[in-house]
């Protein structure tokens, strides 16, 4: 088990091409660290460097208290399992999982017992003596799982293993991985793309962007509190409406007044707002798709919405909408509120009215982006 330090990790490809900038983090003993953002920000290229991989163009990485910078990936006591499996297809899923601990010349029994636990906690016992090719694509990452598992290193990476899988395959694995966590209880760094698997994995999650990391928390903070509209709109599906609009302040209260409806601002959020001195201005406004509620045409509250598609998703509808100039807003119902004359009324072409709580509304300035409230 080890903690794992990165300060002011930088890397540049060639002479101006930054992939990593300025990375610091701090990761404690036996945690579980996901990173994630869109493709090309710079998060497998961060893990690769922590694993030896890719050289450091600045800043440091350390292991366990000892700088690695200038060590070899084989002398820094780490394990990955990679996107594509690597596995050996000419060698059995024993050989395969044993390949390590017979290059470093471990006697034959203890190959055999650690190989063969691995295998029980994996439940793959019953193909250690097949070749990779008849197995499946959960089969095969398990035995890749399996493969660093033996090897009982201080630091377990993951680069987007779960990625080539089917959305089922995926599911069942991420509940696994969550289950494996657990029984071995290392020090975990895991990349995707998914936030979703970044959300109900991480004790922690790194949000990146363009080689910046963009807010670093746990699931409930970077969900309920967004640094800024990048994370924001990242985290969630779908993703969080935003729109330009007006802030009032009258009457000690606080409003909003998205396409000219009038929603006071309620609860936590306008204490926060009073603290820092904040009156009317302009903002961007953010509103999760499951905030909304289905309010009617009289509603001062509400904002008028025009339907075009109304998406069946079993316990919930996503209903993609637009405003009367032309804004984009989409809302998620839960199927089991709704009476049979509402489900039938919400067709392409009708109109909503949609409100919400006060409670739940982000606020983010217009030309910084960062959220007023953090």
């Amino acid at each position: 088990m080890a903690t794992v330090k990165l300060t002011n990790v930088k890397k540049v490809y060639g002479k101006d091409t930054v992939a990593v900038q300025d990375f610091n983090l701090d990761i404690a003993d036996k945690e579980f660290i996901v990173f994630v953002g869109p493709s090309g920000c710079g998060k497998s290229t961060t893990l690769r460097m922590i694993a030896g991989l890719e050289d450091i163009s600045a800043g440091t990485v350390e292991i366990d208290g000892v700088v690695v910078n200038d060590l070899q990936p084989r002398d820094r006591d780490i394990a990955m399992v990679f996107q594509n499996y690597a596995l050996y297809p000419h060698l059995t899923v024993f050989e395969n999982m044993a390949f390590s601990l017979r290059l470093k010349k471990v006697p034959q029994d203890v190959v055999y017992e650690k190989v063969t636990q691995a295998a029980e906690i994996l439940g793959i016992t019953e193909y250690l003596m097949r070749k990779p090719r008849a197995l499946s694509g959960g089969q095969r990452q398990r035995v890749a799982i399996g493969r660093a598992m033996v090897r009982d290193s201080k630091v377990f990476l993951m680069d987007e293993p779960l990625s080539n899988l089917d959305a089922k395959l995926r599911n069942q694995m991420r509940a696994e991985i969550i289950l494996l966590r657990q029984k071995i209880d290392t020090t975990f760094i895991y990349v995707t793309h998914d936030q979703t698997e970044a959300m109900t994995l991480g004790d922690r999650i790194v949000i990146m962007k363009d080689g910046f990391v963009q807010q670093v928390g746990t699931p409930t903070e970077v969900f309920d509190m967004p640094d800024n509209l990048f994370v924001a709109e990242f985290i969630g599906a779908p993703k969080m409406n935003t729109f330009k609009t007006q802030l009032v302040y009258e009457d000690g209260k606080y409003y909003v007044t998205p396409y000219g409806a009038k929603i006071e601002v309620t609860g936590a959020k306008a204490e926060m707002l009073k603290a820092r001195g904040i009156t009317s201005r302009e903002i961007v406004l953010g509103i999760r798709p499951e905030h909304f509620v289905l309010s009617s045409e009289g509603d001062s509250a509400a904002i008028p919405c025009k339907i075009t598609v109304n998406e069946m998703m079993g316990s919930e509808l996503h209903l993609h909408g637009v405003e009367e100039n032309g804004d984009k807003l989409i809302v998620r119902i839960p199927t089991i509120s709704l009476t049979d004359e509402q489900r039938s009324s919400l067709t392409f072409g009708s109109y909503i009215y949609v409100t919400c709580e006060g409670k739940v509304m982000h606020f983010f300035d217009p030309e910084t982006e960062k959220n007023l409230l953090t």
